[in-house]
């Protein structure tokens, strides 16, 4: 059976969020991992908190407007209650509620560390299989290149990756990367280990 190397890339950080502060100049907003939530009878609203890197003046971005109670199930309610992390990230994340607020994330400023598990680029290339499977976990979409994260997980420059390309040594299900491959959660991609010892 041949084996399968796990890659996670973890976000460091939420984007900060492209928006004029009207008390200061700045022109970026940072999560504040906080939810406001306001009950008018049966109803509620839900906001993801921001704050001006500036001045921190408080900016609300919107997740539910007059929702009903019971449409929101106690586990999440409790998430919002207790402002927990993992949810403001997701929303924090999410460009369908950016888009639903006229807002934009700044993507260029998370920062993220690449997780290769505990193995090296020397475990991989002494591996015996001829065509060694990694397949990348990338829980919060942030427009990272797939080759950027390749390149970072094997310890390539810019030469021996395009080098490995033109041999046709990496590959996605079905075709040869593409440079402008957008990452997403899941991805598998497919090294001929011959053709990437050739150039290291």
């Amino acid at each position: 059976m041949r084996k399968e190397y796990i890659w996670e890339v973890k976000a460091e950080n939420p984007p900060l969020l492209k928006r004029k502060c009207s008390h200061c100049s700045s022109e970026r907003f940072y999560c504040s991992e906080r939810f406001r939530m306001n009950s008018q009878k049966k109803n509620i609203d839900i906001w993801l908190i921001y704050r001006c890197k500036n001045c921190d003046d408080t900016y609300n971005m919107t997740i539910f407007s007059r929702i009903s109670r019971e449409a929101i199930n106690k586990k999440m309610f409790d998430k919002f209650s207790n402002n927990n992390t993992e949810l403001a990230w997701k929303y924090a994340f999410s460009r369908e509620t950016s888009r639903k607020n006229n807002a934009a994330q700044d993507f260029d400023t998370v920062g993220y560390d690449i997780q290769t598990g505990n193995f090296s680029v020397e475990d991989i290339l002494n591996s015996g299989d001829e065509v060694v499977t990694l397949k990348i976990r990338y829980p919060f979409d942030f427009s990272l290149r797939l080759s950027s994260v390749i390149r970072t997980g094997l310890n390539l420059s810019a030469n021996k990756f395009n080098k490995l390309i033109e041999a046709e040594g990496i590959s996605v299900p079905g075709k040869n990367l593409q440079k402008k491959h957008k990452l997403k959660n899941d991805d598998i991609v497919l090294v001929d280990r011959e053709k990437l010892k050739c150039i290291y």
